[in-house]
């Protein structure tokens, strides 16, 4: 009886220890515990004596050196070291600290290069941050949620067409090495912030800005120098984030960066505002998670990546939300990108992405060296949120489009046996082969979505029927060109209305059988 009445008390008093820490740590107060290195490799410590260390809790090696505790044995704090780790050395003293790791977050590191821990590496000075978050942070929960219905407009028509992107959606870019995957990304962020440029310029104080955080992973730095200065020559720094940890970083920065870049994106979302993040690519993320795992002397697993590797992307991803009206009405919407060995999206890390997202646009190496760029296949490319996230104009005028794309491939691998096609047959293939011209897309070149929509509604209402296939592209150029200089107030009612209303269906006819008689 007497030991019923003690376990409450004793559950009670462990549950007021607990508080009392926490409320410490709030206010600093948290006793240090001093420890001391037993041997450094590989930018890892085994640290003997922190009794008190907690899990990702940030440790003090002095001059300037600082570490993450990951492992938490029983008689010893197995961490890695975030800087030179040659500078540590045995028998050195470590501090614990009471902080989560945590990077500088807000508007004044929009137009910057940073590093994993949110330092400057642009050499413009110190970047004077709104506040502190830390990089791992719980995801928002299903009452903060709301349904995606929001555009992300990519510029790309193909995406935009057939597979919409929504603000808080996560969808993934997947496909074998240089088949375009950033650029598809960088496209995103340069049309996303003509768009910002050109409603500031109009005052359109309804239009909600997205800002965008590249974060590059494991990249070679003339590619990540490359991004940068298409970013700056498309004017785009300065709603833009980077976010590097080269290949030339310790496996423990490249381990960081995502979850530190999600920390600057989360700060928009916070505050009411839309924020896009690049994650390139969480191929190079888990191999880096792997090197940190196995030097820890964690047991591996499946291809020797750590059990808990879908943990380490899940909670990544799930950050990713567009918030109710009741937490602020932002979002944060994720590109993670994954690259594929020879096509095969059934290996591991793809495996586990794929089912973390909300779907996934994939590149077919066979359409890149065809000359079809953007290499999307329409076959496995899919978007969970669909025309929920189109405007209603691109709704009306692509319904149709991966429908016909889709009968135009079995179409076409049908024809190669037979000589004879009928009428029917003949036009479907016909309609097929022009949208796959009209979809082909120069590079860093997005395209605005209203003149999207006038070119799609064309090809549905047969006015590139009688266009040389080969000539589709000069049509759309030209009419582009021609839309752009003479109908410019028809493309600005298409952008307000966000629809294609019977107004502007007569306009848009009479406009391209005025081209017709030009382009003849």
């Amino acid at each position: 009886m007497a030991r019923m009445i003690q376990e409450p008390l004793c559950m009670s008093s462990i549950l007021q220890e607990i508080e009392t820490q926490i409320a410490n740590a709030k206010t600093g107060l948290l006793k240090q515990d001093v420890g001391v290195v037993r041997e450094v490799y590989d930018g890892v410590a085994k640290i003997e004596g922190l009794a008190d260390a907690m899990y990702n809790e940030m440790l003090d090696f002095g001059d300037g050196v600082m570490g993450l505790a990951l492992n938490l044995e029983e008689t010893e704090v197995g961490a890695v070291i975030l800087g030179d780790y040659l500078r540590v050395r045995q028998g050195q003293t470590v501090r614990t600290t009471g902080k989560l790791l945590s990077v500088p977050v807000g508007k004044a590191l929009l137009g910057r290069v940073v590093d994993a821990l949110g330092r400057p590496l642009d050499g413009k000075g110190p970047i004077h941050a709104e506040a502190i978050y830390p990089v791992e942070r719980i995801a928002p929960g299903v009452i903060k949620r709301r349904s995606v219905n929001q555009p992300v407009q990519t510029g790309i028509m193909a995406i935009d067409a057939m597979i919409p992107i929504g603000r808080g959606q996560r969808e993934l870019i997947i496909g074998d090495r240089a088949t375009g995957k950033t650029t598809i990304c960088i496209d995103t962020i340069i049309n996303n912030a003509r768009l910002n440029r050109e409603a500031e310029e109009r005052g359109e104080r309804e239009y909600r800005p997205l800002y965008s955080i590249y974060v590059a992973i494991g990249q070679k730095q003339s590619n990540v120098a490359r991004v940068i200065a298409e970013l700056e020559k498309a004017g785009a720094m300065p709603y833009t984030i980077v976010v590097v940890a080269s290949a030339s970083d310790t496996a423990a920065n490249q381990f960081l960066a995502p979850f530190a870049g999600c920390a600057m994106g989360e700060w928009f979302m916070d505050n009411g505002m839309d924020a896009l993040i690049v994650y390139d690519d969480l191929s190079k993320h888990a191999v880096a998670y792997r090197q940190v795992s196995l030097v820890l002397k964690r047991p591996s697993g499946r291809e020797a990546y750590p059990g808990d590797v879908f943990y380490l992307h899940s909670r990544l991803l799930e950050r990713a939300a567009r918030l109710n009206e009741k937490y602020g009405n932002g979002s944060l919407t994720a590109l993670p990108i994954i690259e594929t060995q020879a096509g095969d999206v059934t290996a591991y890390i793809p495996t586990n992405v794929i089912s973390i997202t909300d779907g996934q646009i994939y590149l077919e190496t066979d359409l890149f060296y065809q000359g079809i760029r953007p290499a999307i296949s329409v076959g496995i490319s899919v978007s969970r949120v669909g025309s929920a996230a189109q405007i209603k104009a691109m709704k009306q005028v692509a319904s149709r489009v991966k429908l016909d794309l889709a009968q135009f491939r079995e179409l076409a691998a049908f024809a190669q046996f037979g000589s004879e096609l009928d009428a029917r047959t003949q036009a479907q293939l016909e309609r097929g082969k022009r949208i796959i011209e009209l979809f082909k897309q120069p590079p860093y070149n997005p395209i605005p979505v209203e003149i999207q929509v006038a070119v799609l509604w064309a090809v549905q209402n047969n006015y590139m029927d009688d266009v040389p296939v080969e000539k589709i592209k000069d049509f759309q150029n030209k009419l582009t060109e021609f839309l752009t200089l003479r109908k410019a107030g028809l493309l600005g009612q298409i952008r307000a209305e966000k629809a294609i209303t019977d107004a502007i269906a007569a306009e848009l006819k009479a406009a391209l059988e005025q081209f017709k008689q030009t382009y003849r």
